[in-house]
């Protein structure tokens, strides 16, 4: 068993490895106070035909953590709540860039909240705890990374503030990085300047860095020799013959005005030309030979028509549309566009496009939220629905994915601090953004339509509101009710 640690807020923060789970490949257990996070990282031996990264990240919170018995008639935990989807993807969006781009075994990162204190969020402790798991278990990865919150009381920045320290502060940010760069960056905050913006970040990056050097301790210690992974490399022959045989076309292509279609229909049509092209001038024996390379001369044009595009951008500053990096697609905004709803709007940019509705209930419609902590209701609320047709797919249906729920909750927050408080306007808010169209920004485009349908539904705002946007009919609440 070994562990290290260091002190943060005169509290002991400590990474644990060689005591539990010690059949999984990399196992840490991470301690704060009287919260303790298990993360537990495995990987398959055998590489999957895929053309993405297998990595997956899950996140649970046990009740008995907090000595708390689940709500409800099955009394167990059951699917993940929407707090922990959001712990999942702030994991998963820190790690996923550091494994190789070739990285093709199946990949799991599981993190369980075994004891909770009501003090600190259990959500940072797992991403650093993912971190120096992969760290220990001799997977290629470019880590380590950290991840902390950042609060701020009295103009003072908190490192990991308690619930208590939230409450009073102006800002709550998560960020993580390794010692060279920022991966990511979430939060909230009241308005504050850029300068305090970049000053949060920087008090984060700083610390970052002694949690990063906390888990080098660690693997000095316990870490196991590195698996053997050899990137795979694309042959340069193969390469060289299709840049000259569709330089010419990308160059020209990428630089006209286009629509997401077009453009897919360009990639299709060219990678025909390519694979055909080349069976023909450098043939092969078998089927698997042929399809193995016709998967490969596809990434090639994607990395050909990435290069070209890449190239217009920062030599030209043109972007795919024909538009400078400086202008903004066309927006298009409509209000009451639904008769029966309290409030609608239609939010068009570009092809993304956002039609969100605003509900309005009694307090009998607040949702009660039951988990690690003391039972709590939640009187606003902003859902995100990202079905398929959007981007002119065929998909599955079978419920809300981490994606809208984390999509949701990014929307929600930007929108939540505008809300008025329940003493001024004693009623629920539930806002439904429907995504009909995506080629950029979905989530973006959600703020600005839940903004929108607020006022078509009149709720009042913090701040004053564009008069052009504004329903003087609608301003009385009463007769809605």
């Amino acid at each position: 068993m070994h562990t290290v640690s260091l002190q943060i807020n005169g509290k002991e923060y400590s990474l644990e490895t060689g005591r539990f789970a010690k059949l999984a490949q990399g196992a840490v257990m991470v301690r704060y106070a009287d919260t303790m996070v298990l993360v537990t990282v495995c990987a398959s031996s055998e590489k999957r035909d895929l053309d993405f990264l297998p990595l997956t990240v899950e996140y649970r919170e046990k009740t008995a953590s907090a000595g708390k018995i689940p709500g409800g008639f099955f009394k167990r935990e059951g699917k993940p709540s929407d707090k922990e989807v959001i712990s999942a993807r702030l994991i998963d969006r820190p790690t996923r860039p550091l494994f190789p781009k070739t990285w093709r075994h199946e990949t799991q990162i599981v993190a369980t909240v075994f004891s909770a204190d009501q003090e600190h969020d259990s959500d940072t402790l797992a991403a650093v705890g993912a971190s120096a798991a992969i760290m220990l278990s001799g997977l290629p990865f470019g880590g380590p990374f950290s991840e902390v919150s950042v609060g701020r009381v009295d103009g003072e920045f908190i490192l990991n503030p308690t619930y208590k320290q939230l409450e009073e502060s102006d800002l709550e940010m998560i960020v993580a990085g390794t010692d060279d760069a920022i991966l990511m960056v979430e939060g909230a905050s009241k308005e504050i300047s850029e300068e305090d913006f970049v000053a949060a970040i920087e008090f984060a990056h700083a610390n970052i860095k002694q949690f990063n050097n906390m888990q080098r301790e660690l693997v000095a210690l316990a870490g196991k020799p590195a698996v053997e992974f050899i990137e795979p490399t694309i042959d340069e022959t193969l390469l060289e013959a299709v840049n000259a045989l569709i330089r010419d076309d990308v160059h020209a292509q990428v630089r006209k005005m286009s629509s997401k279609e077009f453009r897919s229909a360009f990639r299709k049509e060219i990678t025909e030309k390519v694979v055909a092209s080349i069976n023909e001038q450098m043939p092969l024996e078998t089927a698997d030979e042929i399809a193995a390379r016709n998967k490969t001369l596809s990434k090639i044009v994607g990395k050909i028509e990435k290069h070209e595009m890449r190239r217009m951008i920062l030599d030209e500053n043109l972007r795919l549309d024909g538009r400078k990096t400086t202008d903004v697609r066309p927006i298009t905004v409509e209000v009451g566009v639904l008769p029966r709803t309290h409030g609608s709007a239609l939010f068009t940019r570009g092809e993304t496009q956002s039609l969100t509705t605003v509900t309005l209930g009694t307090k009998d419609d607040e949702q009660i939220i039951d988990g690690m902590l003391p039972t709590y209701f939640r009187r606003f609320m902003l859902h995100y629905n990202f079905p398929p047709y959007s981007t002119g797919e065929v998909g599955r249906m079978t419920g809300t994915s981490r994606r809208e729920t984390g999509h949701g909750a990014l929307a929600e927050r930007a929108v939540k601090i505008m809300a008025p408080n329940e003493a001024e306007f004693p009623y629920v808010i539930r806002i439904v953004s429907d995504i009909l169209e995506s080629n950029g920004s979905s989530s973006m485009a959600t703020v600005c339509a839940s903004s929108l349908a607020m006022w078509d539904a009149g709720v009042p705002s913090k701040k004053q509101y564009p008069v052009s946007l504004w329903d003087s009919s609608k301003k009385a609440m009463k007769w809605r009710f």
